[in-house]
């Protein structure tokens, strides 16, 4: 007997799995050096896309009966016809781009560029056309095009924006380089890991040095001899948008980041998907990592080849004790560099409207500490300096201690009508705020809770705040002839 059978409704096929998401249009980029452009049209439209062709190589043939000045500025680069476009001109043509008035001449010259043969594009008329021109990032070799299917070019162009800022400018300057070494990297490394491994070391270098090595010392390089690297990164005060370029850079070339409880998840949110994420914060008051051990995380990750960020709320180099981890870092060898941060007391300046140094009420700013290492009021301050009404003072992790600030300021002699703001998670969205009078510095701390970091402000630059105490984002700047000098 012969064996049993297994009908085709008893297999079960799993359904096919989707990797690429549907796809409005499909990206392609195509080499026009030496080939042939037609271009059709008079105005400015119609001459960026022959200084675009032009720019990508293409021997470019303009035809235009009436040019604008645009077109006549690129008459070195092209060939200018100022006559209208035939049939016949698109012969031999491997683009052919119009600027028409209306569909019926944008149809008819789709038709004669099939016809020849050529890839046609209308501008502004995407029905009579086989590509359309997105938004460029030019880093080239490197290029990057934006496209939204012509639903909003407004939106690719601001989206160009971004990555622009994103990529630094030496970017396509390490590309051509890539370009140069590739056949000699072949003979070198033989096997395809030390090929991807070499190139995952040259691209983060590509994103980290802004100079780009000889090719001799690039084809020397060792991914594998690494000895790591830590970054210290400020984090801002918690707005996410706040983070500077160079430090979003740092994020995103780290494989481990140690950040502290005070670093808002939407910088974090910034950071490369890959990297580990290790919470290592220090709070007044609260289960806190230690210092040392926090020193030592940092020279075994970096020992390992790790780039380590360490990520900082604020400014790393403001009480951050910033100078104690790269006094450890440099003392076991481990390389190590600081990308600064926007401290807290200049983002609440600019969310109040007020010039911390504004002339008619200040001649200083000073930045000081409201706790000491044991949590208590610290004793060792020029507290007479402080007392200048001249300065304007910003005091840090001064929730706690800010009622014994007051009173010692008042002691040397600063007057209890002292202007004095005082900022809850400056530039979160639950931001809060009072202001008042130095003299009620503890009524005014009290209302804010203990929940949030806090900085306080003293000084005649805060005069006028009374009226948008509680209301973040609204700025109310005062004028400088109502301030009192006796106050």
């Amino acid at each position: 007997m012969g064996s049993a059978s297994r009908k085709p409704a008893d297999v079960t096929v799993p359904p096919a799995v989707r990797r690429i998401a549907p796809l409005a249009v499909l990206p392609l980029f195509i080499d026009l050096h030496g080939k042939r452009a037609v271009v059709a049209g008079n105005e400015a439209p119609a001459a960026w896309k022959a200084e675009l062709l032009a720019a990508a190589g293409a021997r470019v043939e303009v035809f235009a009966p009436l040019p604008g000045a645009e077109l006549r500025a690129l008459q070195d680069s092209i060939v200018l016809h100022m006559r209208a476009w035939q049939p016949s001109d698109l012969a031999g043509a491997v683009m052919a781009v119009i600027d028409a008035a209306d569909e019926q001449v944008a149809a008819a010259f789709h038709a004669a560029a099939r016809s020849a043969g050529a890839i046609c594009s209308a501008i502004d008329k995407p029905g009579h056309g086989d590509v359309q021109f997105g938004s460029i990032v030019n880093r080239s070799p490197l290029v990057i095009g934006i496209s939204t299917d012509g639903a909003a070019p407004v939106l690719a162009q601001a989206v160009r924006r971004r990555i622009e800022t994103l990529l630094p400018a030496t970017l396509g300057a390490w590309a051509a380089a890539a370009k140069r070494i590739r056949a000699s990297l072949a003979g070198r490394l033989p096997t395809p890991t030390q090929r991807r491994a070499f190139w995952q070391r040259f691209a983060e270098r590509a994103f980290l040095e802004p100079a780009v090595p000889s090719d001799v010392d690039l084809l020397r390089m060792q991914p594998e001899a690494d000895a790591g690297h830590v970054t210290l990164v400020g984090a801002g005060p918690g707005d996410a948008e706040l983070l500077t370029i160079k430090g979003m850079r740092a994020l995103q070339a780290a494989d481990v980041i140690l950040f502290d409880d005070l670093v808002s998840d939407g910088v974090l949110e910034l950071a490369r998907r890959e990297a580990r994420r290790m919470m290592v914060g220090k709070r007044g008051g609260r289960a806190s990592c230690r210092q040392d051990d926090i020193n030592a995380l940092m020279i075994k990750l970096a020992r390992q080849g790790k780039r380590v960020v360490r990520l900082k709320s604020g400014d790393p180099m403001i009480f951050g004790r910033a100078g104690e981890e790269i006094a450890a870092l440099q003392a076991q060898g481990i390389p190590v560099d600081v990308v600064p941060g926007i401290t807290a007391a200049v983002a609440a300046a600019s969310r109040l409207g007020v010039s911390l140094t504004h002339r008619e009420a200040a001649h200083s700013v000073r930045f000081v500490t409201g706790h000491s290492r044991q949590g208590g009021l610290p004793q060792d301050l020029d507290w007479r300096g402080l007392a200048d009404p001249e300065t304007s003072l910003m005091v840090y992790m001064g929730g706690r201690t800010g009622d014994a600030f007051a009173a010692r300021l008042i002691a040397e002699g600063l007057s209890p009508a002292t202007p004095v703001v005082a900022l809850a998670a400056v530039s979160r969205p639950e931001e809060a705020r009072w202001a008042g009078r130095l003299d009620n510095l503890a009524e005014g701390l009290a209302s804010l809770g203990n929940e949030q970091p806090i900085l306080v402000g003293i000084g005649r630059v805060f005069a006028g705040l009374h009226a948008a105490a509680g209301t973040p984002g609204e700025v109310r700047y005062f004028e400088a002839r109502a301030l009192s000098r006796t106050a």
